[in-house]
């Protein structure tokens, strides 16, 4: 029953995305008249605001506020320059976009970007442009009409965010996640997205993530911290994906175990049908893919190394409660100590702990090592 509402969901999951209109290129290259395009340069301490004829846009120094929550005009913010205290807060119950045109904010007591609206935001990192996003060590809470909203990270957003362009975006978390969204996340195009964390993980996604495409490098050192980690699904269909974990594990009073930190943590399925992927997770107990439901894999490429102790947990390249199915690409996972893989059998054959299907070319299963090309 478990495995049926997992797949359950991963459908709808993925209807519901494939449904939403994602193509905002009308927005971004300016073709749609009604769009309410407004230019944001940060100057260090100050900022400059074009565009803003319906007077959205307040400032503070160099935070900017955006409250639009009451229009429903296509909205797009273009955001460039350098500021090394400053951030943007938006406020927005339509679909909308930001354009990073070349920009760099640091936020010294709270997240770069925070986008407080639970529709879809078109994230476009504009062709040609380097754009850095980095937090503080700590964050000031923000009440608003006697509810403090929520700040979960350097680039949080509490809807939908699609990613696409070709430009380049650096994300640096040092107090909570990188990059975090109470919905799902899709990454397009051939974006070159970096994301770095010494406090929670990586990537944190609530309903799904699908990555599509890009360069995507994700390095976390906090301990029992996590690259991605997501309540849902995540589904990899192309890109060139790289992460790194370092932390050890920690004790969780709640469950009365060690947490330990991983490459990819999923709650359902994990989907790869093509695209590269590389983990390596080198603290102790430390895993690759730990994931509640299926591991699936039947293309691309995929390399798992953990490379930890095993004094609190036990470190596992691919780690599956109920399966791993390998039926095409190229699969491999190695650990020191533990096993490669793991899907949840008593067995202590290795063959046992996946399940591969069809005709590989090569095909190599130790306890330590796994290896299958088609």
């Amino acid at each position: 029953m478990k495995k049926i509402l997992y797949g359950l969901m991963a459908v709808a999951l993925m209807s519901a995305c494939q449904n939403d209109d994602t193509d905002f290129s009308e927005y971004i290259n300016g073709e749609k008249s009604s769009v309410s395009t407004i230019y944001i340069t940060y100057n260090e301490t100050s900022v400059d605001v074009t565009g803003d004829s319906k007077g959205y846009v307040t400032t503070n120094g160099a935070d900017v506020t955006v409250n639009a929550e009451n229009s429903s005009d296509s909205l797009l913010l273009v955001l460039s320059g350098s500021t090394t205290d400053g951030s943007l807060l938006v406020y927005r119950q339509q679909q909308y976009g930001i354009k990073l045109n070349g920009v760099s904010i640091k936020n010294n007591d709270g997240p770069a970007i925070n986008n407080q609206c639970g529709k879809w935001l078109y994230l476009d990192v504009a062709d040609g442009t380097t754009n850095t996003l980095t937090d503080g060590t700590s964050y000031t809470d923000i009440v608003v009409n006697g509810t403090t909203i929520d700040q979960k990270g350097c680039l949080f957003s509490e809807g939908q965010v699609y990613v696409k362009g070709t430009g380049k975006l650096a994300i640096t978390g040092n107090c909570k996640h990188g990059f975090a969204s109470d919905d799902y996340i899709v990454i397009d195009d051939n974006v070159t997205l970096n994301v770095y964390s010494s406090a929670g993980n990586g990537i944190k996604v609530n309903d799904g993530l699908w990555i599509n495409n890009g360069n995507i490098g994700i390095s976390v050192t906090a301990d029992a911290a996590r690259g991605i980690k997501c309540d849902s699904v995540v589904v990899i269909s192309g890109g060139s994906t790289t992460i790194s974990t370092s932390g050890d594990c920690v004790y969780d009073t709640e469950v009365q175990d060690y947490s330990s930190a991983a490459c990819i943590k999923c709650e359902s399925q994990f989907t790869m049908t093509a695209g590269t992927l590389k983990l390596i997770s080198s603290g102790d107990g430390g895993k690759g893919i730990n994931c509640a439901a299926d591991v699936v894999f039947s293309g691309g490429e995929l390399i798992a190394k953990t490379t930890g102790s095993n004094d609190n947990g036990k470190p596992k390249a691919i780690k599956s409660d109920t399966g791993i199915i390998v039926s095409g690409g190229s699969f491999s996972a190695y650990v020191n100590k533990s096993w490669a893989c793991d899907n949840g059998s008593e067995s202590e054959e290795p063959a046992d702990h996946i399940t591969v299907k069809g005709s590989p070319k090569t095909q190599n299963i130790t306890k330590k090592t796994v290896e299958i090309t088609y």
